[in-house]
């Protein structure tokens, strides 16, 4: 089958109001030093307007109120959403919020759906996804939190960090233990929690690389919580009865979507700071000519476009992938866009500040906030390492060993003369 990532003329006009409105309506926020409600007040209006488009949460199916556009779609408006970190919530598909809302409508009973989903898509609750602790992040084989069932209740214990958004949200979807008898593919699950459960303890919000001075209960934080003999009902686990043991398979189903995502939104910050690298170069002059006609800046250009171009084509080919054969079949794809995709990002951002010398060092310009913020794509949905060890793996499963290589020419030439006796035979004789 040939690959097609081709769109409607339609869906074109629709990108093309996201690139003027991105650009005019949103970009300009993040010069404005706002607090949360300032924030809501400014861009509740903007989100009407995306509604208007018929743009709202447009990674969920039509049925729950989303776009129902498939992976290749959604990949071509995170392209543009990514240029500033405001517009995924503005279009209604910020993280963690859009990866909890294809949980639930993936594995959610329809009282969850109507329950926690419903309004989260509304924008009326948040969510956070509570899965990696401090003693499992790249392994979450390791997962140590606990949930044991009590009669009609599930009984959690445990500690978790890096819990996106965890200070500032509603409910928790937290990943557990249910059944440590049996292999950890099949024992864990996830639960609904609602914050202020008690047992429930939000510990700090964990300052990082990309927001040193982040306050505890500021939107946008990572929070480190302890679950202490938290108590929720039977039917709190994602999936109801069902859902018993399916923490990895949801967990895989969440995060293999949101990959796709989080390659094309740094295809957007990537694009956003090649155009900067060449405004630079073109604008600056410096011993005898302009950067611009410096073979080591044109080098730079060149090869960021490049870079870019060839992640553009792996994303979207991923995608593709999954729209025709679902996440599963597309794991290859997805871990292959997920590593090289942050790699192009933090490398595109460091040609741009280098370009800018002195001034790209700054905070007169983004894009020291936009490195600091890139390093961090390497580590979260799983390393880099993780990724490249899940391509080796799934491709040598189309190999086998031969003892003597299956190119070697000798052999090669022994087999191909018994293939073709007869013919050589004839033209011995004619010869």
């Amino acid at each position: 089958m040939a690959w097609d990532f081709s769109t409607e003329p339609e869906f074109e006009e629709k990108l093309e109001w996201m690139r003027g409105f991105v650009r005019q309506e949103i970009e300009p926020l993040e010069t404005l030093d706002l607090d949360y409600d300032t924030f809501r007040r400014i861009s509740d209006p903007l989100k009407e307007q995306v509604r208007a488009q018929g743009l709202w949460a447009a990674h969920l199916p039509e049925e729950l109120g989303g776009g129902g556009f498939g992976q290749v779609r959604l990949g071509l408006m995170h392209e543009i959403l990514g240029r500033c970190i405001y517009a995924p919530s503005i279009f209604g598909n910020n993280a963690p919020d859009s990866g909890n809302s294809e949980l639930l409508a993936e594995g959610g009973t329809e009282e969850q759906k109507e329950r926690w989903m419903r309004p989260l898509l509304d924008g009326k609750i948040r969510s956070a996804f509570s899965m990696t602790e401090p003693g499992a992040g790249a392994d979450p084989t390791l997962l140590a939190t606990r949930a044991e069932r009590d009669g009609d209740e599930w009984v959690i214990n445990g500690h978790k960090w890096f819990t996106s958004n965890g200070s500032t949200a509603d409910i928790l979807i937290v990943m557990a233990v249910s059944n440590p008898d049996v292999h950890p593919y099949q024992g864990s699950s996830m639960f609904i929690v609602p914050v202020d459960t008690p047992g429930v303890e939000i510990v700090r919000d964990v300052p990082t690389m990309a927001e040193p001075n982040h306050i505890t209960g500021q939107f946008g934080g990572h929070a480190e919580i302890i679950y202490h003999d938290v108590r929720i009902p039977f039917d709190h686990i994602v999936g109801g009865e069902a859902g018993q043991g399916q923490g990895f398979v949801l967990a895989q189903k969440r995060l293999g979507p949101g990959r796709i995502h989080h390659a094309m939104r740094w295809l957007g910050q990537g694009q956003r700071a090649f155009d900067m690298l060449c405004e630079r170069s073109l604008s600056r002059y410096t011993h005898g000519s302009t950067l611009a006609e410096k073979q080591m800046v044109q080098d730079w250009i060149a090869t960021s476009a490049t870079e870019m171009q060839a992640a553009r084509l792996l994303t979207l080919h991923a995608a593709w992938k999954m729209d025709q054969a679902g996440a599963s079949k597309a794991r290859v794809e997805i871990a292959m866009i997920k590593w090289w995709g942050a790699k192009v990002l933090y490398e595109v951002i460091d040609r741009a500040i280098q370009v800018h010398g002195s001034l790209g060092y700054t905070t007169d310009l983004p894009l020291e906030s936009m490195y600091r913020h890139a390093r961090a794509a390497r580590i979260y949905d799983g390393p880099d390492e993780v990724h490249k060890v899940t391509i080796a793996r799934q491709l040598l499963k189309g190999y086998e060993p031969h003892e003597v290589p299956s190119d070697h020419v000798p052999t090669r030439r022994a087999a191909a003369i018994e293939k073709f006796a007869e013919q050589l035979d004839v033209v011995a004789l004619n010869s």
